[in-house]
């Protein structure tokens, strides 16, 4: 059986300017990923958020949950997932900890990059080029991805 993975790019524009704790800085829904066409390779899948991990990488960010504060898009889109197949591995991770990740680090066996499997020159540029751009706009700890698996 299958894993696919779903998801969105969130960001919290607002934030920057007035502070993470005005009330008008929360996250909105940026962009789907089914968009930016990333597929699902297991090595990367496991690389960044521990599912499927028989590769044995130390995952980015895995079984984080739903951001408690996730935008009404995002959980609008969550939600049609409630039913069969329900989704599992629900995972989130900022720009700003993406930006800091060793891409250097290996898979157990040593023979795997985060960076060959995931990193910028991989099928999860386009997300990566994205978050990249909104983080120059609106800073790094305001956008994150939100991914969740079927």
């Amino acid at each position: 059986m299958s894993t696919d993975v779903s998801g969105m790019i969130e960001c919290r524009p607002l934030a920057r300017i007035y502070g993470e704790d005005d009330e008008d800085a929360v996250w909105h829904a940026g962009i789907d990923l089914f968009l930016l066409n990333i597929g699902n390779a297991y090595d990367a899948l496991a690389c960044l958020f521990g599912v499927r991990n028989s590769f044995g990488f130390q995952p980015l960010a895995e079984d984080r949950g739903l951001p408690h504060d996730a935008s009404d898009g995002l959980r609008a889109e969550f939600d049609a997932w409630s039913g069969p197949p329900h989704p599992y591995g629900t995972t989130w991770i900022t720009w700003a900890e993406l930006a800091a990740a060793d891409w250097d680090r290996t898979d157990a066996s040593g023979r795997l990059r985060r960076r060959a499997v995931a990193g910028p020159g991989s099928h999860w540029a386009p997300v990566w080029d994205v978050m990249r751009t909104l983080a120059e706009l609106h800073g790094p700890d305001h956008v994150r991805l939100v991914v969740w698996f079927v």
